[in-house]
C-alpha cells in the first residue's frame, strides 16, 4: 500500500491491452486500465482492512447513490473502496467524487462489451450487470497483494443502491473464510436469510426463489477473507452459462462449502443491509434537447 493521500501507482505498464483472468474464456475478459490508489491517514495497523467492491454505471441518480454510500463508508475504520465503472474510461464525475470523499480508494473501469448488450440500454439477462466490474476488482486485489500477504483483510461486494448499517462492517471484520447474514427486500420477501441450526451452523436457505441453489444468497449477504481470495486464484464470477440468481454461487462454490459458512448478525436474526432502490427520476420536461444546463453535474 502507498502512504500519503496524493500517491498514485500505474500498474498497467508492460501489460497487454486485453487479458483473460483465466484460461477459461467463459469466466471473464477485462480491458486493462490505469489504476488509482490512495491511502490518507489515519490508518490502524491493528484492524483488518475491509475492501469494499462497488460496480457502478452512468445514470441520472449515480452521483446521488454514490454520495449516500460514501457518507456511510466514511464512518468505517480501515476501509478501502474499490469503485469500478462500467465505461470505456474513468469519468470526471467519479474521479472528482472519490477525490472529494477523503476515503481510501481505488478507481477502476472496464466496459461491458456491446455483444453482451441488447438494443438500447437493455442488457442480456444472462450477463448480470456488474459481473465484469466485480471480476476486475478481484483481479486487482490478486495483482496488488501477495498470496502470502500477512496483512489481514475482508472483501465485500457493496452495490451502490443498497443501504448499510455501520454494524454490518464490524460484524464482517472477523470473517475467517466466508461470513453470511440476511438481506432485506430481495426475492419478493421482507428478507432472505441463511438457515442456522442450534449449533450455529448454516444448513440451508430461507428463500422462495430457487432455494436449492448451492448458495441461495444475495450479493450483499456475504463477505470473504482476503487471504482466501488470494489463495483461490481461479475463483471469479462466471460470465456465461450461469442462470439468474446463480452469480453468487459461481464464486462461492470455488471458495467454500456450506459447512464453512460463518453466520453473523446474531446468527442471522438481525437485518443490517437493505436492498433498496432509488426511484427512477421523472425527467419528461427536459425534452429531447434538454431544458436545464447539461453542464451542471447532478
Amino acid at each position: 500500500m502507498d502512504d500519503g493521500g496524493d500517491s498514485r501507482r500505474d500498474l498497467t505498464a508492460g501489460l497487454d491491452s486485453k487479458e483473460y483472468c483465466l484460461s477459461d474464456r467463459d469466466i471473464v475478459e477485462v480491458v486493462r486500465t490505469e489504476y488509482v490508489y490512495t491511502r490518507p491517514p489515519p490508518w490502524s495497523d491493528t484492524l483488518p482492512t475491509i475492501h469494499v467492491i462497488t460496480p457502478t454505471y452512468s445514470r441520472p441518480v449515480q452521483k446521488a447513490e454514490l454520495t449516500r454510500l460514501a457518507n456511510t463508508l466514511l464512518h468505517v475504520p480501515n476501509l478501502h473502496w474499490i469503485l469500478v465503472e462500467d465505461s470505456q474510461r474513468r469519468t470526471p464525475l467519479i474521479t472528482r467524487l472519490l477525490r472529494d470523499t477523503g476515503l481510501n480508494y481505488t478507481h477502476l473501469n472496464v466496459e461491458t462489451p456491446r455483444n453482451y448488450k441488447l438494443r438500447g440500454d437493455m442488457r442480456d439477462p444472462r450477463i448480470p450487470r456488474g459481473t465484469m466490474q466485480r471480476n476486475l476488482a478481484l483481479r486487482w486485489l490478486r495483482e496488488t497483494f501477495n498470496r502470502n500477504n500477512s496483512q489481514p483483510g475482508i472483501v465485500y461486494f457493496a452495490d451502490d443502491d443498497n443501504t448499510y448499517s455501520l454494524e454490518l462492517f464490524e460484524e464482517m471484520r472477523s470473517t475467517r473464510k466466508v461470513s453470511v447474514w440476511p438481506v432485506a427486500f430481495v426475492g419478493g420477501l421482507r428478507y432472505e436469510s441463511p438457515k442456522v441450526n442450534a449449533a450455529g451452523k448454516v444448513y440451508g436457505w430461507k428463500t422462495v426463489f430457487d432455494p436449492h441453489r448451492p448458495f441461495a444468497i444475495d450479493m450483499a449477504g456475504f463477505a470473504v477473507n482476503l487471504r482466501l481470495i488470494l489463495q483461490r486464484s481461479q475463483a471469479y464470477f462466471k460470465l456465461r452459462g450461469v442462470k439468474g440468481g446463480y452469480q453468487e454461487s459461481s464464486l462461492l462454490r470455488e471458495l467454500v462449502t456450506l459447512n464453512d459458512l460463518e453466520p453473523k448478525a446474531a446468527n442471522c436474526t438481525k437485518i443490517l443491509v437493505w436492498h433498496t432502490r432509488t426511484e427512477k427520476p421523472v425527467l419528461v420536461n427536459e425534452g429531447k434537447k434538454g431544458f436545464t444546463d447539461p453542464n451542471v453535474e447532478i
